[in-house]
């Protein structure tokens, strides 16, 4: 069986200067990474995953084929390529070029594909594409990118919700088959919002995932995001950090705490994260809050 090349082995056929890697961030279905090229014609191998390159220097002419005839096009930011799994394929391009890829894993589509279509992602075809004019994605790897610097609360959260939305972008934007998207089912029912209720107050003060949340409520992660907003009016990770600062604000009133051990309390990383979200949402400092029950 012919070995598929993950991510990180890919600078063996395409060698440049990394300079944005998310390998250590145990993130799970979605690789981030940066490079800076200089002017190549290279033999892509058969990859694990499909990759998007997103273009951030100067525009550059980009080439491709595979087994015919070359095809070229210009590319510069706003635009993105796209590159199939497991295919064999040659790129070249005229200048040095500086560009980030987003790695989206087969078992991310497959089971993006599942929730949202009637059809198994078995049945789409996503082929390579040199040139797409592309505002989402470039944003997504743009968020990924805050992500990986920030170590915001709330972060792995955020970016399984980034992967299942470029994952519903590529499906619907680049796959060849047409599928039927079903209906919004609504709101959750009161059952549903009576354990998820508890599950994330029990919760709150862990790494709660995205997965965990629905997981909880017997939904997919698709299904269980789209009833959540419907439901509460924000994503999952908006919400888990408002309901955080709540809680905050709860344990600061009580005065005996350390603002330190209210950080932790109350599900932060540590006390500068909640100091950052504190003022975005009440306009002062825990430490000032803490003074008005003086």
């Amino acid at each position: 069986m012919r070995r598929l090349v993950p991510p990180d082995d890919i600078p063996r056929w395409i060698p440049g200067k990394l300079t944005l890697d998310s390998s250590g961030s145990r993130w799970r279905g979605v690789t981030l990474k940066g490079y800076e090229y200089a002017d190549l014609h290279v033999a892509i191998p058969s990859m694990r995953d499909y990759m998007i390159v997103v273009y951030e220097g100067e525009a550059a002419r980009m080439g491709r084929r595979c087994g015919g005839p070359w095809e070229y096009h210009r590319v510069e930011p706003g635009v993105v390529s796209l590159l199939t799994r497991a295919e064999q394929s040659e790129w070249a391009w005229s200048r040095p070029i500086s560009v980030s890829h987003v790695y989206l894993s087969h078992d991310a589509i497959t089971k993006v594909a599942g929730d949202i279509y009637d059809r198994n992602i078995a049945d789409v075809e996503i082929g390579d594409k040199v040139r797409a004019v592309d505002d989402f994605l470039p944003w997504v790897s743009r968020r990924l990118r805050q992500e990986l610097s920030g170590g915001e609360v709330g972060g792995r959260v955020m970016v399984e919700t980034l992967l299942t939305q470029a994952c519903v972008h590529v499906l619907r934007s680049f796959a060849h088959t047409e599928f039927r998207e079903p209906r919004s089912s609504g709101t959750f029912t009161p059952a549903q919002r009576r354990i998820l209720t508890e599950y994330l107050a029990e919760n709150l003060r862990g790494d709660v995932s995205l997965a965990d949340m629905a997981g909880a409520v017997g939904l997919s992660v698709f299904h269980f995001s789209r009833k959540f907003h419907a439901e509460f009016g924000c994503p999952p990770h908006q919400w888990l950090v408002r309901e955080r600062i709540k809680r905050a604000s709860e344990l600061i009133k009580r005065q005996c705490l350390p603002l330190k051990e209210v950080a932790y309390e109350a599900g932060f990383a540590d006390q500068s994260h909640m100091t950052r979200l504190f003022r975005r949402l009440y306009r002062m400092t825990p430490a000032e809050y803490r003074r008005t029950f003086d």
